[in-house]
């Protein structure tokens, strides 16, 4: 298997799980991750924040860690990557408020590349544009802004992933196993026991 560079799209309060783990796995089978955030350049921070199903009508908020960046985002280009991954919680919020951000996605999936979204990182697809007549999961929170872009909201499980074309995507951090799973099959990478 040939190591892939992979981008991360993050920011303040991306959710903690969601950075950490696919950030920490995908390095641990030997790919690439250059995890960046507008704004900010390697050796920078940003906050996360994490989200618990505690029995409420919605998640719980709580601090998390201060999640190191590798790589600036001033010199990204898509052409340098093979796959993208971008965790949700609050940073999807403004995230896709920046043009840049939202053309790098749009790059990605015109490319048939990847692209790993989970919980509220649907909205970035949703805002740049690449949901039209496709399926997406999200939390569920997102799903009316999936369908406003012409995607179907594919309401499964929290701990299930949704694969279509070159998009995996999932509710929220619990559906990390299967969401991985499903990334790491895009992307060729084989594990043997």
């Amino acid at each position: 298997m040939a190591a892939k560079n992979i981008l991360m799209l993050v920011g303040d309060y991306a959710e903690d799980y969601e950075t950490m783990v696919p950030f920490q796995a995908l390095q641990m089978v030997g790919h690439r991750v250059h995890a960046v955030c507008p704004g900010k350049k390697a050796g920078d921070t940003v906050r996360t924040a994490i989200h618990d199903f505690e029995g409420d009508q919605t998640y719980s908020e709580k601090p998390g860690h201060n999640f190191a960046l590798n790589f600036d985002f001033a010199v990204v280009r898509a052409d340098d990557y093979d796959a993208l991954v971008i965790p949700g919680g609050r940073a999807p919020e403004y995230l896709r408020l920046n043009e840049q951000v939202l053309a790098l996605v749009r790059a990605f999936d015109e490319a048939k590349k990847p692209i790993a979204a989970v919980c509220h990182g649907a909205q970035l697809l949703a805002a740049a544009g690449v949901l039209e007549g496709r399926g997406c999961s999200a939390y569920p929170a997102c799903a009316p802004e999936v369908k406003l872009a012409g995607g179907e909201y594919v309401d499964i499980p929290v701990d299930q992933a949704h694969t279509e074309g070159n998009l995996v995507t999932a509710p929220a951090w619990p559906a990390h196993p299967a969401w991985l799973a499903g990334f790491l099959k895009l992307l060729g990478t084989e594990i043997k026991l």
